[in-house]
């Protein structure tokens, strides 16, 4: 069964007066929704009343979220002035966002460029991916090569151009290739812990306050196909 984060596992990979970074679990709820879980955001919270000994509310601002069955990287601002500035710097795509996804089925290319329109589904919460523009659709855009081929899956690297509603799954899916235990975008099975093989894994952005060049990588989740990359 997943192990979900609590104030005493989390794993920190970055913190400052300014800016906390988590490597999320599968599973976590970055923030709250109507399943009434315990949000990511609520841990956090705790941790730093803990840590600090701060009476009152905690501020924390949610700078961007994951899917519940991705792990990886999540940004939370700790004040008001870099939660402010982390928006701008995700919103402009000031940020460079490097995610690894293990698929089953061999893309075409070793590396290529995808781009397609992503029309969102509200109804089952998924976005389908269209090679050309349909109405309400938005362009999706993303750079992908072929890190490592292992006995049964390809491991890829992706770089992002845009942040599309579940964008990586969408378009992996698109070109036959989607992310292992990813039922909801045509792989055949799920995963025993309910997750995908995909991984938020390294984030570069200038600090908001302290305007240093700031570069983050998340450790993989612990299992036997993560570990053979």
């Amino acid at each position: 069964m997943k192990t979900l984060s609590n104030k005493n596992n989390l794993q920190i990979l970055h913190e400052d007066n300014h800016l906390i970074v988590v490597n999320k679990r599968v599973g976590d709820l970055v923030q709250g929704d109507k399943t009434g879980d315990k949000p990511l955001s609520d841990v956090v919270k705790e941790y730093i009343k803990d840590k600090y000994n701060k009476p009152g509310e905690v501020f924390l601002g949610v700078v961007h979220r994951l899917d519940r069955p991705t792990t990886g990287i999540v940004v939370f601002a700790r004040t008001s002035k870099a939660l402010t500035r982390m928006n701008e710097l995700f919103s402009n795509r000031e940020t460079q966002k490097t995610y690894w996804a293990i698929v089953k089925n061999k893309p075409q290319n070793s590396e290529d460029k995808l781009v397609h329109y992503l029309k969102r589904n509200e109804k089952n919460n998924t976005s389908k991916a269209h090679t050309k523009e349909v109405p309400e659709s938005k362009l999706a855009s993303l750079d992908y090569k072929i890190i490592k081929e292992l006995n049964n899956y390809f491991a890829l690297e992706i770089n992002l151009h845009t942040g599309r509603h579940h964008q990586i799954r969408a378009q992996l899916s698109a070109i036959g290739s989607p992310i292992k235990g990813d039922l909801k975008y045509g792989f055949d099975r799920s995963n025993p812990d309910g997750g995908i093989h995909l991984h938020a894994r390294k984030l570069v952005f200038i600090h908001p306050v302290s305007k240093e060049n700031v570069i983050i990588v998340a450790p993989v989740p612990n299992d036997v196909i993560w570990n053979a990359i």
